[in-house]
């Protein structure tokens, strides 16, 4: 069942078109890599998708509705929750704290608790979600003193509190140590049981161990999609991306 679509999706920025004329599906469950060059127009398009950049033509529905001309905040309460490339936490804060201000907008919204919501249920929103990315024993620490890798899980955890129906991450392995890559990965799967993940990553070996399916972009345009075996032996993909 597709949960989000793009038709046609175009942004222009002067004479350039970071992304042209971009059709786009994501079927619910999914676990879907975009990976192309620098320039591609992976960041712009996802960028679209999220709200952050208007599209100078074309459209994005999303579970059904079209979602074009709707503001970021209103898509995060419809559930898209995008991670940003270089990290956005609020590096003063605990990380319990950063947790809690994503807890706190979804449980605000779908509790009914507007004014007085009950201490144990931000508690138990912000554990869970520390869990997840296994920064449970970080959970009082400032944020800004975490080393660059566990903020990039901070923001992951922000963003799980928000239960997503499609979480998007833009990067997420960038900062990570080695050893930290497969822990990583196995919180994707993990998180796919019950999210939809679109996910642009420069590793290409994580890309290919972690994706249900790759989506290729070169020069603003779709090059290529299917699933990591398809995408390692299609002829186009080795000469504009994989060197061959």
């Amino acid at each position: 069942m597709t949960l989000l679509q793009t038709r046609n999706l175009t942004r222009q920025f002067g004479g350039i078109r970071a992304v042209n004329d971009v059709s786009f599906a994501l079927e619910r469950g999914e676990i879907r890599g975009v990976i192309g060059p620098n320039g591609a127009g992976k960041t712009t398009l996802v960028g679209m998708i999220c709200g952050r950049v208007p599209p100078s033509a074309g459209t994005v529905e999303f579970d059904g509705a079209n979602i074009t001309r709707l503001q970021p905040w209103d898509r995060v309460a419809r559930g898209i929750v995008y991670t940003f490339q270089i990290t956005s936490v609020f590096k003063r804060l605990t990380c319990r704290d950063n947790v809690a201000l994503a807890a706190q907008r979804r449980l605000t919204r779908t509790t009914g608790h507007r004014f007085a919501l009950p201490q144990a249920l931000l508690d138990a929103a912000v554990d869970e979600a520390m869990a997840a990315v296994g920064l449970t024993e970080e959970t009082e620490r400032i944020a800004g003193e975490l080393p660059y890798g566990h903020q990039r899980l901070l923001e992951i955890a922000m963003g799980l509190a928000l239960k997503p129906a499609l979480l998007i991450l833009d990067e997420p392995t960038q900062g990570l140590a080695p050893g930290d890559i497969a822990p990583f990965c196995d919180l994707i799967r993990r998180t796919a049981a019950t999210t939809t993940i679109l996910f642009i990553e420069h590793n290409l070996k994580v890309v290919l161990e972690l994706a249900d399916r790759v989506t290729v972009m070169d020069r603003g345009a779709i090059l290529a999609e299917g699933t990591p075996a398809e995408i390692e032996q299609h002829p186009a993909v080795q000469q504009a991306y994989l060197g061959d």
